[in-house]
């Protein structure tokens, strides 16, 4: 038996009439650009997360940066993440001339570490950003405490966490602005990429809105205004058609991005948003059936906070013998990963900020350990049982 680490046909298949009507709707419609398929999921994704704003973009890199961007965040100043992450977390700071801030993780959670952050900060710090890796919300009680103590900005990292929540909040509505990914793999896919920056800041939805688009036409304007204390009527282009000539889009007003959802993505999306609970749903009873057949294994599970509800983009294993319990399983056909091998404060990239192995332990030791088995919703019965077999022969 051959079992990917997510299987992207077996969710096509699961929507294929309702994913190709859409699909066929926005080609023949040839609006391709902006349109009612984006505004319409921005509005159902902020009624589902439930915030005032939400803003898509072109993936959840761009909305990471877009949102820095709009909290005003540059060089010389200095932002603290997590360590043990996807680089995207630490490379948006860096591409709006920052300077990202290590903090350790807890092995339990693999999240930042709430303890270690006051320590970090400096008279340059201006905002953390919070990763909920794997699905599972950060402290977030914590940090916003430290946060409000040092006036930062809170910016989540939520692109592996849709549908999550903390203390019975969704995640994204947890700090100053949150940013989620739709990458293909993600919870919440698309068929290419697409990313999502929500708030309940009006004036952050306004200067970021303005960002994903060159900063120009109408909310261009608005957001200029907005940020020089401006009171004049705002240009509007009544029927517009953004793929084919909109004549407010030559007047600029920031420096911003060419980052947009494309009307094919959303209207995708649209119809998989309706799904993402019972998916994640359907996810949790799979790590369920996995945790009680791991017990006693040569391997550790992992932990999920009783206040929080996770939504495991990943499930993720831990092993001394990683390399072995690996190669076993691919000799048994079942696909793994590797999240992450190297932590971000020991990646070259990074290495004129003088960290050095040693600096944060736990990251270091979980990258040794840590191992992903196949967790997605479309799982079989029998799929699951031949993981769960595979996995006791391997870590006996």
């Amino acid at each position: 038996m051959n079992i990917p680490l997510i299987d992207l046909k077996a969710q096509y298949k699961s929507l294929e009439k309702e994913l190709n009507e859409v699909t066929i709707d926005v080609l023949s419609s040839a609006n391709y650009i902006m349109g009612k398929n984006v505004s319409e999921f921005e509005k159902e994704f902020s009624d589902y997360i439930g915030v005032e704003h939400s803003i898509s973009v072109g993936n959840g890199t761009d909305a990471l940066v877009i949102a820095l961007k709009a909290m005003g965040i540059g060089e010389g100043d200095e932002v603290i993440t997590s360590t043990f992450t996807f680089f995207a977390s630490a490379e948006s700071i860096s591409a709006v001339g920052a300077t990202p801030v290590f903090v350790d993780v807890k092995k339990d959670t693999f999240n930042i570490d709430p303890d270690k952050i006051e320590e970090k900060i400096t008279d340059k710090t201006k905002a953390i950003i919070p990763v909920h890796i794997f699905g599972q919300c950060a402290d977030m009680d914590e940090i916003n405490k430290i946060a409000k103590k040092h006036n930062l900005y809170v910016l989540e990292d939520a692109c592996q966490a849709i549908g999550g929540e903390y203390k019975g909040r969704k995640v994204g509505t947890l700090g100053d602005m949150a940013c989620f990914s739709f990458f293909p793999t993600k919870n919440l896919g698309c068929a290419g990429d697409g990313g999502m920056i929500v708030t309940n800041n009006h004036k952050l939805a306004t200067i970021a809105t303005a960002l994903r688009t060159h900063g120009s036409g109408e909310n261009g304007q608005k957001a200029y205004n907005l940020l020089n204390d401006i009171q004049e009527e705002v240009k509007k282009a009544e029927g517009a058609n953004d793929t084919v000539y909109n004549p407010l889009k030559y007047y600029n007003y920031l420096i911003g991005f060419n980052s947009r959802l494309d009307a094919m993505q959303a209207a995708i999306l649209r119809v998989k948003l309706k799904e993402i609970d019972k998916w994640n749903n359907k996810r949790r009873e799979v790590v369920d059936i996995y945790n009680e057949s791991f017990k006693g294994l040569n391997v550790q599970t992992p932990i999920a906070r009783e206040d929080i509800k996770h939504v495991y983009h990943m499930y993720i294993l831990q092993s001394e013998e990683r390399e072995s319990v690996l190669e076993d399983l691919k000799e048994k056909g079942i696909a793994t990963g590797v999240y992450y091998p190297v932590p971000l404060h020991l990646q070259k990239v990074y290495k004129n900020l003088g960290y050095k192995e040693g600096d944060f332990p736990n990251a270091e030791y979980l990258s040794h350990r840590t191992f992903a088995i196949p967790v997605y919703p479309e799982l079989t019965s029998e799929q699951v049982n031949y993981i769960i077999d595979s996995v006791k022969n391997s870590c006996k």
